[in-house]
Parts: C-alpha cells; sequence; structure tokens
C-alpha cells in the first residue's frame, strides 16, 4: 500500500480533510471506518464543533503521510489513514479521545485479518473513550449556530469594543470572509464579514444568470495571499460596522497584527473611504500601509504616478475673492489672482431644497474666514473639465495652521465628496473630513439642519432714484454703517451691501475724481485708472467696511464716505497718487482739509498721476475760475452707445449659437497667415512627423489634423479618454471643436509656432441686444441662419461690450449696410429667429433707439407669426 506526503490545508469535519501536494492539487480524505458529527448550515450537530475542532488544531497546516485504504465506486470518496510526524495517528486517536464513532458496518464483509485486527483495536478504543466520559459520549456538545443575522446593528451594538474569537472557515475575496464567530461556549455565528478599511480586487466569478466574470487584475493575487494567511485559522475580530447590504464589518486581527495592514502593505487592495467614520483615527495606519505600497510601487500600485499637477506648499498668497463655499480667488505678491477650489469638499447643492438655503450662509462664513487674510497653499490636483465645470485646480488651504475646508466641513457649511477609489487629486486631510462630516451631521449643524435658515434678500435701492431717496434718509441719519463691499467698479465705485437693512446700494465715494479703467476689452482706460481699480479690488473687494451716506447722484447712486480698517478709503486712494480732489464737492461735504494735506502729501512724493508734478503749476491753476459743470465727476456721467468697429469674419457658430470670430485687415491677420503656411510645410515633411510623448493632458496646445481637410492646425486639448485614446480638442485659431485619436496629433513645441509668437486668433462673441430661442426646433432654425449670413463673408462688427472673461458682444453688419441697425442681429429678431431680452444690462440700456427698433421688428414678426410666433408670443415661457 503506498504512502503519500501532503499538508492539510483545511478540515471539513472530524473525519474529512482536504490535502494538498507540492503542485497545489487538492484531494479530499476522510478517515477510514469511521464517523464524525457534521456542521449543517442549518443547525450543527451536537460536538460536530469539537470534533472538527480537534482535527482542526491538530492537523491544519502541517505536513502529513497517508495512505488510502479504500474508495466508494460511486461516490470515488476515498478513505485513508494519516500518520502526522512527531504527532498523532488517525483515526486511531480521534476515536481514543471521543470525537468519533467507529462505524457499525465497517469490518462486515472484510476478510482480511490485518483489517478485522485494526477494527478490533479501534473499537477498543472507543469502548474506553465511552467509559471515561469522552468527547461525544460526554453530556451537553449542542452549540447554537446561526447563518442568518436579521438585525446586525444590534449585534454590532452589543459587541462593540469587544474581541471575538473568530475561525475563517472560508476567504471568497481577499476583503470578505465567511467567519464563524464565537460568541459564546454555546453560541455561534456563521456570517460574511467584510475587512475593515479596504477594498481588494474582485475575483473572477459566475453571474446568477450563468456569465462568467474575469477576476479584476490582483484580485486573485489578493485572494490567495488572504488565504494562505487566514483560511480556517483562529483569529480575533472587532465588529465595527454594516455595509449597505447589511453584510458585517470588522477589524480581523491576524497573530502577527491586522490582516489589512499586510494585504495594503502588498498593494493587493486600496483603502475604502466608507470606513472612515467606523475606524476613526485607526484610518491613519491605514494610510500608512497604502502609502507604503504606492512608494514600492507594488501590486496594483505597479504603473503609479504622481499627480503632475501636485506642487509644494507656497506661503504669502492672500485671499482676495471667494466666488463661493468651495471656491476661492488668490492673489500673489505680483498681483496675480489664482483660482483654486478647495480640495474634496463641495459646497450645499443649489440643485438639493434642503441644502440650498444654506449657500449664501456658507460663502459668508468662508468669506469672513478668509478675506485678505494671508493662506498657504498645496496644490492637491486638476480636476479636468466636466459636466459643464470648467478645469479646476483644487488645493488645501491653510490659515493659521488649520485646513479652511475642515473648518466648513466642522460648521456644516460643506460635504465631503466620495472621491473614486483611483482619483488620487484629494485632501491630504480627507479622513479628518470625513470624521468632521459625520460629527456635524450628528449635531445638525449647518445644512444638516432640519431648519434652514431665514432666506436674506438684498433690496437694489440704486435701481431708482426714487427707492434711492427712500434708503438714503434712513442711511443719512446713521453714522459708519456696517457693509460689506459685494464688487469694485472703479477705484471710487462700488456695490455694497448692508446686512441690517437687507440693502443693496452703488456707492461712490465723495470728494474726490478718481480716473476711470478702460470698462470693455480694447477700450483705452483714463492714465492711472485701471492702477486705481486694481488698488480698489486689493483692498476693498468682499471686506467688512463702514460708509456713511452723504448724498445721491441724478441716477440713484449713493455718495458718501467708506472707512476701510477705520480708515477713509478716499484719503488712501489720494494718497497713493491714484485720484485727485474734487474740491467743490470736497468742500461741500467738509472734507476739503483731510483731502487736500492726503494730496499734498503724493504730490510731494511724486506718486501716482503726481510723478511728473511741478509745484510751479499749482499757483497758475490756483487762479483759474473753478468749474461748474461737474460732468465726468463721480456719479454725473451720461453714457451713450459704444462705436467700435471691427472687420471681422465669422469662423465658427456653436450649437448654443455662441460666435467664433477672427479679426481681419491687423497685422495678426497676416501673421496668422504666415504661421499657417509655414505650419503646413512642417507637416508635410515626413521627418516632422512625430508622435504625442504620452497621453495628452488637458490644457496642453498640440498640433491636431482637421478630419475634414486633413490639414494641420493649432489646438488646445479640454477633454482627454484614456481608454479609447482619444481627445477632445478646439482649434485656437478658428474656435470649432472635435474629437480626434492621439494618432490624429502632434506635439506643438516648435517655438515658432507657439502661442507666445502669436496668440491664438478665435475670439469669443456673442450677439448684442437680443436672446435666441430656447426651444430645440427654433434655436437649430436660428443657427442655420447665422451659417448661411456669415460663412464666407467679410463682415464689420461694432463691439458693443467686453465681458471679463474676454467674450465679445458685438452688432454683426454687412460692409455695404446703410446704419448700424441694419444689422444681422436685427435680420434674426425680423425673422422670429430671435427676441430682444427681457432684462436688459446697463450697456444695452444706453442704446435706448437700439432696443426700441428691434422691439418693433419683434412686434411684426410677432404678428406675422414667423419662426418662435408661429404659435404665438412665447417670450414670457423662454
Amino acid at each position: 500500500m503506498t504512502t503519500l506526503s501532503a499538508k492539510v490545508k483545511s478540515v471539513v469535519s472530524g473525519d474529512t480533510l482536504v490535502l494538498t501536494n507540492a503542485k497545489g492539487q487538492e484531494r479530499t480524505l476522510s478517515l477510514a471506518y469511521i464517523s464524525a458529527p457534521r456542521l449543517k448550515r442549518e443547525g450543527d450537530e451536537p460536538f460536530a464543533f469539537q470534533s472538527r475542532e480537534y482535527l482542526r488544531s491538530q492537523l491544519l497546516g502541517k505536513p502529513v503521510q497517508f495512505q488510502v485504504l479504500y474508495a466508494i465506486p460511486t461516490t470515488k470518496r476515498e478513505y485513508g489513514r494519516i500518520v502526522v510526524p512527531n504527532g498523532p495517528t488517525l483515526p486511531e486517536d480521534i476515536v481514543a479521545e471521543g470525537w468519533a464513532k467507529v462505524r457499525e458496518e465497517a469490518g462486515r464483509k472484510e476478510e482480511d485479518e490485518a483489517t478485522l485486527a485494526y477494527l478490533d483495536k479501534l473499537r477498543a478504543a472507543e469502548g474506553d473513550a465511552k467509559t471515561a466520559g469522552k468527547g461525544l459520549w460526554g453530556k451537553g456538545g449542542q452549540i447554537e449556530s446561526v447563518s442568518d443575522l436579521p438585525d446586525p446593528n444590534s449585534l454590532v451594538q452589543q459587541y462593540k469594543g469587544k474581541k471575538i474569537d473568530t475561525i475563517v472557515e472560508r476567504v471568497l475575496t481577499g476583503d470578505r470572509l465567511i467567519a464563524r464567530l464565537l460568541l459564546s461556549p454555546t453560541k455561534h455565528v456563521q456570517t460574511m464579514v467584510v475587512l475593515a478599511g479596504v477594498r481588494a480586487p474582485a475575483t473572477a466569478r459566475t453571474t446568477p444568470d450563468g456569465k462568467s466574470v474575469p477576476a479584476e487584475e490582483y484580485g486573485s493575487e489578493a485572494h490567495q495571499f488572504v488565504e494562505a494567511r487566514l483560511h480556517q485559522r483562529k483569529v480575533t475580530t472587532q465588529l465595527i460596522g454594516v455595509t449597505s447590504q447589511n453584510q458585517l464589518i470588522g477589524v480581523v486581527l491576524h497573530p502577527m497584527g491586522n490582516i489589512s495592514h499586510f494585504l495594503l502593505q502588498e498593494g493587493l487592495a486600496r483603502a475604502n473611504d466608507q470606513h472612515v467614520t467606523l475606524l476613526g483615527n485607526e484610518m491613519q495606519q491605514i494610510r500608512q500601509a497604502e502609502k507604503s505600497a504606492q512608494n514600492a510601487r507594488k501590486g496594483i500600485h505597479t504603473g503609479a504616478t504622481a499627480s503632475a499637477s501636485s506642487g509644494p506648499l507656497e506661503a504669502d498668497l492672500t485671499a482676495s475673492r471667494v466666488l463661493n463655499a468651495e471656491t476661492v480667488f488668490l492673489r500673489t505678491r505680483s498681483g496675480d489672482e489664482r483660482k483654486v477650489t478647495l480640495s474634496s469638499i463641495r459646497q450645499p447643492k443649489p440643485s438639493d431644497p434642503k441644502q440650498a438655503p444654506f449657500g449664501a450662509d456658507a460663502k459668508e462664513f468662508l468669506r469672513k474666514k478668509l478675506i485678505g487674510k494671508h493662506v498657504k497653499v498645496s496644490i492637491d490636483g486638476m480636476k479636468p473639465p466636466s459636466e459643464g465645470f470648467e478645469e479646476r485646480e483644487v488645493a488645501t488651504l491653510s490659515l493659521n495652521g488649520k485646513n479652511v475646508a475642515l473648518m466648513l466641513v466642522e460648521a456644516g457649511y460643506a460635504s465631503v465628496i466620495r472621491h473614486r477609489k483611483d482619483d488620487t487629486d484629494r485632501s491630504p486631510d480627507y479622513d479628518q473630513l470625513l470624521l468632521a462630516e459625520q460629527a456635524a451631521q450628528e449635531a445638525e449643524k449647518g445644512m444638516w439642519s432640519e431648519k434652514p435658515p431665514a432666506a436674506k434678500q438684498y433690496q437694489d435701492y440704486s435701481e431708482s432714484l426714487q427707492k434711492a431717496k427712500m434708503e438714503a434718509s434712513v442711511l443719512q441719519r446713521q453714522k459708519k454703517v456696517p457693509a460689506v463691499v459685494d464688487y469694485v467698479r472703479a477705484g471710487s465705485r462700488f456695490v455694497v451691501l448692508v446686512p441690517r437693512e437687507n440693502a443693496k446700494l452703488s456707492f461712490i465715494l465723495s470728494g474726490i475724481r478718481c480716473p476711470k479703467p478702460s470698462r470693455q476689452s480694447g477700450e483705452k482706460a483714463e492714465p492711472f485708472g485701471q492702477e486705481a481699480l486694481e488698488f480698489a479690488t486689493r483692498r476693498c473687494m468682499q471686506r467688512d467696511v463702514e460708509i456713511d451716506v452723504e448724498d445721491l447722484d441724478k441716477l440713484g447712486g449713493f455718495i458718501g464716505t467708506m472707512y476701510v480698517g477705520r480708515e477713509s478709503f478716499s484719503k488712501a486712494l489720494v494718497e497713493e497718487g491714484l485720484a485727485e480732489v474734487h474740491q467743490y464737492s470736497a468742500e461741500k461735504l467738509g472734507h476739503a482739509n483731510e483731502l487736500d494735506a492726503a494730496e499734498q502729501r503724493a504730490k510731494e512724493a511724486r506718486k501716482g498721476m503726481w510723478k511728473d508734478w511741478d509745484p510751479s503749476q499749482d499757483a497758475k491753476e490756483d487762479e483759474a475760475p473753478i468749474p461748474t459743470d461737474t460732468k465726468g465727476t463721480n456719479g454725473h456721467a451720461a453714457e451713450s452707445r459704444r462705436k467700435d468697429y471691427r472687420d471681422v469674419m465669422v469662423t465658427h457658430v456653436t450649437e448654443e449659437g455662441k460666435l467664433m470670430l477672427q479679426q481681419i485687415g491687423t497685422s495678426s491677420t497676416g501673421a496668422l497667415d504666415e504661421l499657417m503656411q509655414s505650419f503646413a510645410s512642417f507637416h508635410l515633411n515626413k521627418a516632422n512627423a512625430t508622435a504625442l510623448s504620452g497621453p495628452p493632458k488637458v490644457g496642453d496646445i498640440v498640433a491636431a489634423q482637421f478630419s475634414a481637410d486633413k490639414s494641420w492646425y493649432r489646438a488646445r486639448i479640454r477633454r482627454v479618454d484614456r481608454d479609447a485614446k482619444k481627445a477632445d480638442i478646439v482649434y485656437i485659431d478658428y474656435g470649432n471643436s472635435e474629437t480626434l485619436p492621439w494618432s490624429s496629433m502632434r506635439p506643438l513645441t516648435q517655438p515658432q509656432f507657439s502661442t507666445q509668437k502669436l496668440r491664438g486668433q478665435a475670439t469669443p462673441a456673442s450677439l448684442s441686444f437680443i436672446q435666441l430661442p430656447v426651444a430645440p426646433q427654433y434655436l437649430r432654425d436660428t443657427i442655420d441662419y447665422l451659417f448661411e449670413s456669415t460663412e464666407g463673408r467679410q463682415l464689420v462688427a461694432n463691439v458693443d461690450s467686453v465681458d471679463q472673461d474676454g467674450t465679445l458682444h458685438v452688432t454683426l453688419l454687412d460692409p455695404k449696410a446703410p446704419g448700424i441697425d441694419q444689422s444681422i442681429n436685427a435680420d434674426l429678431v425680423r425673422e422670429g429667429l430671435a427676441h430682444v431680452p427681457n432684462k436688459l444690462k446697463a450697456w444695452e440700456r444706453a442704446a435706448a433707439d437700439t432696443i426700441a427698433n428691434l422691439k418693433k421688428l419683434q412686434q411684426e414678426a410677432s404678428e406675422g407669426r414667423r419662426g418662435m410666433f408661429e404659435f404665438g408670443d412665447l417670450i414670457s415661457d423662454e
């Protein structure tokens, strides 16, 4: 009879084992001539667990020698004997200990004398055990074993903080086990336990409909790693929570330590963000274990690279503006602004009825904390454009050593983003953010409160002179009224909010004349007008101030003194040489002496507008008569329609009806023609056919081959699809966009083609004084009309206004048209393909004649049932 060697992988019951050979092949062997009680899902037989435990503790993981004595032909089940070197011999020892019985039918058909003698020996050992009351011949032995938990949360609460002896019956995946929790000597629970703090790749599985799903990368390795260390091992478990599928979550402690830590250190799992609030500060050790694998590039982190946009800590940046409760503008020492989004948090959602009312309070909380303060900035990553959002730089801001995002979450004014498992562009304090969010929810702070804040609606009292007079009578009786600067229009013109009055005011500094900045791109500012605007923005934007209202202008603007940090800002402007004293109004309001002294100091220091001051000129100017015309002083300038004609071509019309223009007849037009000729020659040379060195990044400028004509143009990357190896691009000189494979792109590193040599020539524009239809069918007609009216034509554009982002508002004219109102804008209204907006901007209201003409055309289109008016006047529904 052949003797074989193997290793015990698991013990099924008191009479059956699973063996593995050196090649890992498995073999089930039952002990000959005996039977032991069975472990069953519906309830174990008496002494079944104790019988199995005797074998498990003696044999698991040990090398053994075995012989197969016989097999059942129908089931092919093998029976034999096992010898453990320097250990027990089975089945003799288990029978002698009383944990198994000799089968009654054993030996009935046996004729071999040696076998019969062996059976007599087993029965004698059984008799001795029975007489001694050993094992299953003793009393009791029944253990209550359940596998269905109707209320797993109550079990967690009962045993929270306690260590439970556990036997791992089976390892399902790298992070899921079937475990027997030994709650007491007579009560066991056999159920699934999810490893706390980790998420392992999935193993291969078969769906209920029979479809095979392959394992995720490193899923099999994670499973084998845990199985080799835990399968049928005795461990301890600390229950900490329950999954959304009612599975227990537990910390499983191997004799060498937490198995989750070892799994992470080998790069076979990722930290599970969903368990942060359950683990608390213990999550820090989980992160450290994951970090060690990332640094060593182990397992799933083998191909990981550090975030290219991450940067070191930067000091001396000043918070200049708060856009909302998650986005802040920072000002560098050089005066440049940098827009960042706070990492890993989200402001109260405007779309959520419960959260939306807290948006204003959240922004105000952040404004009070940050504006004008020095913060430290750590760039955590870059979020590409998505769902209507532009590309965003995400960062951690620290104020006096504390994470600003953490302050918001603690106050209940922000929620924490649940990042994808592979999203590394997150806050370094992510775990603390999750814990803070849970604490805020439990304390019902901020937006987690059931009671929404009272809505604060600011009344614009500068809308009309009548409303302004009503509010001025109230404010003039008060001194140094607390206010907040909401917007800076010029060095001496502001929009301020007065919270205790729920008032919004246009506020003009009294007693001075400040040079005007350029209001639109391309418009020339008065000398030092732009510097005055920047100075006012830096000192006042979103700051807490105090105002004294002294008078009103003819348009409803409030004239007075504004105090920033107890200092008159009019005086500050004059001292910097960025404003001059308006003697008449200064004397009228009693500020003349203070402002004159400030102006004299600016002159003597040759600051700003006084850099070329000649003292001898003052005597001559003193003799000049005081002008009585106040036109040009703050609050009295009249506006009219701007005239700024430019020759253009429309190079693209977007699906929303926006235009992309090229200005022609300028030096840049000729430069573009020369560049494109050189560009075409360069890319026709096969020696220059260089592929991209790697995946393109959002924002990169590349050479792209337009799919329609196969020519090469300069383009900017807007979005990258790494799986499909494609990217969304926009052609910077023409404005159109498309999706191209990476193979249709080349690096644009040649200096002669760079945007520094020649900036992108496509300028975004919108048609002035009109609003395009919202309904898709009419919008499509409008876009088609624009294509037909502009394609290939040289037109004239009057630039009526320029947005801060550089978008032009234009009236498109035929060069042969007799007047500015004979335009494509007007043609669209005439055909019922556009209408006059219900709410007009200030620069639109200034063009009263143009608006009146367009409304007349709109009425004609409505009466003629043209375009969008075919079913009547539906503008109110637009």
